[in-house]
């Protein structure tokens, strides 16, 4: 919703059934910096977060909000700056009620899916991923070494010496015509320059 925006935290699981109260029940059990993650099944045709959710969010000091589903009042969504992450707008708001499951506060479903208290989100402009707690310092590492590499082949880009010539592409076609077994990210992985893991 807000250009540039991240989230990162633990996940705060809430899932949807048409009323509000299950948001409310959620964030009395927030702690700083956690992700309030919904669950609204992947639902287009209504919102289930708006800005009074939003804000409740954010005096209870998590640092963004993900929706299984649509959100509503982008525009004061933006003005109040908590990062809110969905697969778009509606401007409907639920006209259900559904009876709640036990998990409604312990897991949520996102796409395929299951996460919970025990997961961190990471969320951005590209999208979201969940990662559990205990591996999480591992992924950010990698994900970090990933994210350098890929800095330096494109500055060298930039400077005129192209992707091909780095992956030395030329040879991996010549080996793979050799050897059809060999995958390119083989190949990247021997020349210390993944960008694929």
């Amino acid at each position: 919703m807000i250009p540039g925006a991240r989230a990162v935290g633990r996940v705060l699981p809430a899932r949807h059934y048409g009323s509000v109260d299950v948001f409310l029940e959620a964030l009395q059990g927030a702690e700083p910096g956690d992700v309030l993650v919904v669950d609204n099944g992947g639902r287009r045709d209504e919102a289930c977060v708006g800005d009074l959710v939003v804000l409740e969010a954010q005096v209870a000091h998590v640092t963004g909000v993900l929706v299984w589903g649509a959100y509503r009042d982008a525009a004061v969504l933006r003005g109040v700056g908590l990062p809110v992450f969905a697969y778009g707008t509606c401007s409907a708001g639920p006209r259900r009620v559904d009876p709640r499951e036990p998990e409604a506060l312990d897991s949520v479903r996102f796409g395929e899916h299951v996460v919970g208290r025990g997961d961190v989100a990471f969320a951005d402009d590209d999208g979201a991923l969940f990662v559990p707690a205990d591996r999480a310092k591992e992924v950010i590492a990698m994900a970090s070494e990933i994210a350098e590499r890929e800095r330096r082949q494109a500055a060298a880009v930039r400077k005129g010496n192209t992707l091909r010539e780095q992956f030395r592409f030329a040879d991996y076609l010549a080996r793979r015509r050799e050897d059809p077994s060999i995958t390119f990210r083989q190949h990247l992985r021997e020349l210390e320059a993944e960008i694929e893991e």
